[in-house]
């Protein structure tokens, strides 16, 4: 079984086809179509921060993109076609919302409680491997903390839930929030001069330069004729992102870095906003935003930049800090995701929860970001301390990997179930959370840390490159198997064989070496020997 709310999901579906020939697997959706966070962010500007050739599978890159970076509806439509592509439509359960999965050990299976979304009803079902594609944009965040969220009687809603129907012409708009989100659609929003816009910035955050550069059609011909130029071009952009956490930079090089920021954003904003618009935190403590367009539109006379703060929300607009009331006709809150909590109740061995879990070591934690321990044949995609500044995709696929390794066995009889245990998971963890300490992830406010300054859940601190080489497979010896004795038995003769054949091959080249030594001393005799 696949809970499948984001890209991921499919991405494993097309693996377990293709790279295991199974086909007997459901993937639930809650929502009518696939796509993930790209079929339900449908705001005006939505787009990928990363290249977009880096944001496609690696089995399925596509030749004609648009532009270096991907707009929300052709990335939804890419999805699609591999959906049909691969025939996963008949294995997809859509509008249903899986409740809980609840692990029996006798049995050695999962109880599936899934539910309609639109009529409600229940259904139940088994599965001896649940695989969460959930992820940590799941449940969008509104900040209830601010009095009289509830009372606005205009309209109002979250980025990640664009009403379709939502006509904003001569309308005053309130946006909440400028992280990503935010900096791509207020651009598109106030592009319209009846549309007044103020948005309501808390926390100012670091911008750089992100063009969307268009794509020629000699490019794309080259990208789909010329054998490996499109996995080179794959290959540069990879490298050009992990490269400052291959080799972290100097002191020196991080500090001329923050001074270019700085002259950036003041290069590009009004200078009335000057005071405010420079952050007092270093840069890679929030994710940097990709400016497509922020800055630039900040002279537009139907927008203003508002650092009063929000003391409290009314029927009819909002009343700042400093007193003043300004009305509005709709509030769009690009507020991010609450990340804290896992949203489907999983139960595993003697009860165990993620949840249980996660509340006993101060927040989100996992095995590799993948796995829980007590939770048997239990895989997350994009879990705790996964989150990079690359491709999210790219993560998953190594994941995705990884994931089918421990799978394989289960789904062909040879072992029962695999479980991580406590012991390499907190050692994990614990390394995990030593580099985050040491790091700039620690010096602000952040939604990826519990409560904002509590522990961070969300990043994985090293190069990507890293998290690629500790997933290529899996470390047995971190698991505990149940009705394995086949596998065991398998990997045992395979070791077995292996060991033959690198014994022979030895045997092999010490018979060659010696004969050649022997040749060699030989030949030094005889020499020698016609010498006297």
């Amino acid at each position: 079984m696949i809970s499948a709310r984001s890209v991921g999901g499919l991405s494993q579906a097309i693996a377990i086809k293709t790279k295991l020939g199974f086909h007997n697997f459901t993937i639930y959706e809650k929502a009518s179509e696939v796509g993930g966070v790209w079929r339900a962010n449908t705001y005006p500007g939505c787009s990928s921060d990363v290249q977009i050739h880096w944001y496609s599978l690696s089995s399925d890159l596509y030749p004609h993109w648009n532009k270096s970076h991907g707009l929300q509806p052709e990335i939804q439509a890419y999805w699609i076609k591999l959906a049909k592509k691969y025939n996963l439509y008949p294995h997809i359960a859509f509008n249903t919302k899986v409740l809980s999965a609840e692990w029996d050990n006798a049995k050695q299976q999962y109880t599936i409680v899934a539910e309609d979304v639109s009529s409600g009803k229940r259904m139940s079902s088994v599965a001896h491997v649940v695989i969460s594609a959930v992820g940590i944009l799941e449940v969008p965040k509104i900040p209830y903390e601010i009095p009289g969220v509830r009372k606005f009687q205009g309209a109002s809603f979250h980025s990640a839930q664009w009403p379709g129907s939502i006509d904003l012409q001569n309308k005053r708009v309130a946006v909440i929030g400028n992280a990503s989100s935010g900096a791509q659609f207020v651009p598109s929003i106030s592009e319209d001069p009846s549309v007044e816009v103020v948005n309501f910035i808390r926390t100012p955050t670091w911008f750089n330069t992100r063009l969307h550069i268009p794509y020629s059609d000699t490019e794309k011909w080259i990208f789909a004729n010329i054998p490996l130029a499109m996995r080179l071009h794959r290959a540069w952009i990879m490298f050009w992102f992990d490269f400052p956490s291959i080799i972290p930079p100097s002191d020196k090089t991080l500090k001329k870095r923050r001074e270019a920021m700085t002259k950036y954003i003041l290069d590009n904003a009004p200078s009335r906003y000057h005071d405010h618009m420079i952050p007092d935190y270093p840069p890679g403590c929030k994710r940097t935003v990709a400016n497509s367009g922020f800055l630039d539109i900040l002279h537009r006379p139907n927008l203003t930049l508002n650092f009063d703060g929000i003391a409290n929300i009314v029927e009819n607009g909002i009343i700042t800090k400093t007193g003043e009331m300004l009305p509005f006709d709709v509030i769009v809150y690009a507020t991010g995701f609450v990340g804290e909590r896992y949203t489907m109740d999983v139960r595993g061995l003697n009860g165990a929860t993620i949840q249980g879990y996660y509340d006993a070591h101060g927040g989100p934690t996992a095995y590799l970001g993948t796995a829980i321990p007590d939770i048997p044949n239990f895989y997350m995609l994009t879990g705790p301390n996964t989150g990079t500044s690359t491709s999210t995709l790219f993560v998953e696929e190594v994941q995705v990997g990884y994931i089918l390794q421990l799978i394989e066995p289960v789904l062909s009889g040879s072992a029962s179930s695999f479980t991580v245990k406590a012991a390499p998971t907190d050692a994990y963890n614990a390394k995990v959370q030593e580099r985050i300490s040491r790091s700039v992830l620690v010096q602000c406010c952040s939604w990826t840390r519990v409560n904002g300054t509590g522990k961070a859940f969300y990043p994985f601190p090293w190069a990507v490159t890293l998290w690629w080489w500790w997933l290529r497979k899996p470390n047995w010896d971190h698991y505990t198997a149940a009705g394995a004795e086949e596998w065991v038995w398998a990997r045992r003769r395979k070791a077995i064989k292996n060991t033959m054949k690198c014994a022979a091959v030895l045997t092999l080249l010490w018979s060659c070496i010696s004969g050649s030594a022997h040749r060699i001393l030989y030949g030094m005799v005889g020499s020698n020997y016609h010498n006297l």
